[in-house]
């Protein structure tokens, strides 16, 4: 067989393999489990201990500046476009959406606290330490970021660093669940001496 004949047979055997690829209904048929709330998503005052999140806290409401660019209210603008990412645990692909929000809107604290999450998702926490600080410096240190910085310490292993924010975090807010979560995973983590990922 003539080396020409060996590619027509090749490429003629994998468009007919393709052709019995569904792609297209990927994602629309798949369900994700979100194994972290979305960063920015409002926050539910019906929480049961079954159900309250930890780790990432809800939406940052009086952080983000009111300019409607900024909130995230187009479904196809990188901010919003990185919630769908990390609510689906798409957390490389949730990384870069943030990242650009961040570049078109260095200003939007709300962005740079998903940033933030992401990074820890990936494990990239020098960059997660950056992001978190960033948001501090816009929006001050609001609890919902402490919260979030916590359970960063947390993913990493380092529980006094994540005790003591998390302390401060809840003589902030003492109500959120988000906080009372992450320190009761706090103690478990800490009882078995290791990380929680």
């Amino acid at each position: 067989m003539s080396v020409g004949v060996r590619q027509g047979l090749g490429i003629v055997l994998c468009v007919a393999w393709l052709s019995g690829c569904n792609t297209t209904d990927l994602f629309n048929n798949t369900k994700f489990s979100d194994p972290l709330p979305d960063p920015l998503a409002p926050q539910s005052a019906a929480l049961t201990a079954d159900d309250t999140p930890t780790g990432t806290v809800p939406a940052l409401g009086a952080m983000a500046p009111a300019t409607p660019d900024l909130l995230g209210v187009d479904p196809n603008d990188d901010l919003s476009v990185a919630k769908k990412y990390f609510r689906q645990g798409s957390y490389g692909l949730a990384e870069r959406h943030f990242r650009r929000a961040v570049e078109l809107h260095p200003k939007d604290a709300e962005a740079w606290l998903g940033l933030a999450a992401s990074y820890d998702r990936l494990k990239r926490f020098d960059l997660a330490d950056r992001a978190y600080a960033n948001a501090i410096k816009l929006a001050g240190p609001k609890p919902e970021i402490m919260n979030n910085q916590g359970f960063s310490y947390m993913l990493r292993g380092d529980f006094g660093r994540a005790r003591s924010t998390l302390l401060a975090a809840q003589a902030k807010d003492p109500q959120s669940p988000y906080i009372k979560n992450n320190l009761a995973l706090l103690e478990q983590a800490a009882r078995k001496r290791k990380s929680i990922i």
